[in-house]
């Protein structure tokens, strides 16, 4: 077995199990109390940073518990095996008019992970996290305890779980709800806009006719043109036949090679044909759901493009009531320190509240920026948008996050403290140590 393979999606940083456990069926669990170091379940190592990861102790993967249980489709309600993908699920549903309720901007996850880290999507403001969804779930401690956990049952446990990074114990399956569509594709509207000023101003109207909304902000951009980009909001629609725009070939293609192929020169110059290739100010297409919810999942590996060393991903939720100045505070500082981002998202998070203790989106302005690692360059610039961040009582994602101090964990989620109550005191992770210690 190849511990190298068990790694985060950002690559960042390099830190290897000591063994990797295999489950095969959620019956035949092996005995945790029984292995001497620290267990942490991992699924498809999407997480960025280093909250799947496990210095030193072993890793559970769950991948091949991937069966689905029972699906409801008068009450819109799925039960599967934790180690379904969602790619498994949307497979199964859409061709039965379905679609999940939330899901974040991979497919590629499994329901395990989505879970513990409370995963949100382009329907925040409508929708929730995809904990708000969940109905209840089997955890079993490492002492050989099964709870049935949901919002009348074992409550607390059920909090503390969603969003609770893997650490409460192991998930074997979970109930959740699903949604109904009108078919697989999505009326969409692409705006452009030229600055962040303008970005608001669309999105305060914005929000209100889509259910899904997303911008991609041009992080190389300066001046007047600071917060620049493309906003797109969309909705599932009726169509009467099948788009030519959407060709399913199967899986997609690798990466080809390791290679830094993301700095500063294609950032920059990829922001300006990006932002250009639409002519209009605004446009309204129809599209398959793919490349409308997950336009990274069409080439596998992409994460190789930023070299050997890997990237981070900074992403960040602010308040409102300080969002324009503190997101145009940090635009400012990226374009300052000459570390362009290929992917830099933005959203805003609505008032429907998630159950998880831990759960990173709250009302507020969300920013995702991608870095590739280059040494202290990229941690000194990351530790000027931490300050940022905490002048303005934000947050950061833990499930993105391969930087943050313990000391602004703690400030940033209040409640560790009581989570660790619940905290299964056999599973823990490199994050996990690195933030409490």
């Amino acid at each position: 077995m190849n511990l190298e393979n068990y790694e985060s999606f950002g690559r960042y940083p390099k830190l290897l199990a000591t063994d990797v456990i295999k489950l095969q069926w959620r019956n035949e669990l092996p005995k945790f109390d029984s292995i001497g170091n620290s267990i942490l379940p991992y699924g498809c190592g999407k997480s960025y940073g280093d909250v799947c990861l496990n210095e030193g102790g072993v890793l559970i993967d769950t991948r091949a518990m991937n069966k689905l249980i029972s699906f409801d489709p008068e009450n819109e309600t799925l039960c599967c095996e934790s180690g379904v993908t969602l790619a498994a699920l949307l497979d199964f549903l859409e061709p039965r008019g379905f679609f999940l309720a939330v899901t974040p901007g991979t497919k590629h996850i499994t329901v395990g992970g989505a879970i513990a880290n409370d995963v949100h999507g382009k329907n925040h403001h409508r929708k929730g996290t995809f904990g708000t969804q969940v109905i209840r779930f089997e955890l079993v401690r490492s002492n050989g305890e099964v709870l049935i956990c949901s919002r009348e049952e074992n409550s607390e446990m059920f909090a503390a779980t969603i969003g609770g990074l893997g650490l409460t114990g192991l998930i074997t399956w979970a109930e959740f709800n699903v949604t109904k569509v009108p078919s697989p594709y999505i009326k969409m509207d692409s705006i452009k806009f030229d600055n962040l000023e303008e970005f608001f101003q669309i999105n305060s109207e914005a929000d209100k006719r889509f259910d899904y909304t997303v911008s991609w902000i041009d992080c190389a951009a300066t001046g007047s043109r600071i917060g620049r980009g493309i906003y797109t909001g969309g909705n599932f629609t009726e169509v009467d036949t099948k788009i030519s725009n959407h060709k399913d070939s199967g899986s997609p293609p690798n990466f080809p090679f390791e290679f830094p192929f993301i700095n500063n020169a294609t950032v920059n110059l990829f922001n300006k044909v990006y932002f250009n290739k639409q002519i209009n100010k605004s446009e309204t297409s129809i599209t398959h759901y793919n490349p409308f919810f997950y336009p990274l999942d069409a080439v596998d590996g992409w994460n190789k493009a930023y070299g050997k060393n890997g990237f981070l991903q900074y992403q960040f939720l602010v308040p409102f009531g300080l969002e324009y100045d503190t997101v145009h505070k940090i635009l400012m500082k990226v374009s300052e320190s000459g570390l362009s981002s290929f992917l830099t998202v933005m959203k805003t998070f609505g008032d429907v509240a998630s159950p998880g203790m831990l759960s990173f989106p709250r009302p507020g302005v969300n920013l995702a920026i991608d870095f590739r690692y280059n040494g202290k360059k990229t941690l000194d610039t990351l530790d000027l948008l931490d300050e940022i961040v905490r002048a303005s009582g934000g947050s950061i994602y833990p499930a993105k996050d391969a930087h943050m101090s313990g000391e602004d964990f703690r400030r940033f989620y209040p409640l560790w403290q009581e989570f660790k109550k619940y905290k299964d005191p056999k599973f823990s992770s490199s994050f996990w140590r690195r933030v409490t210690k």
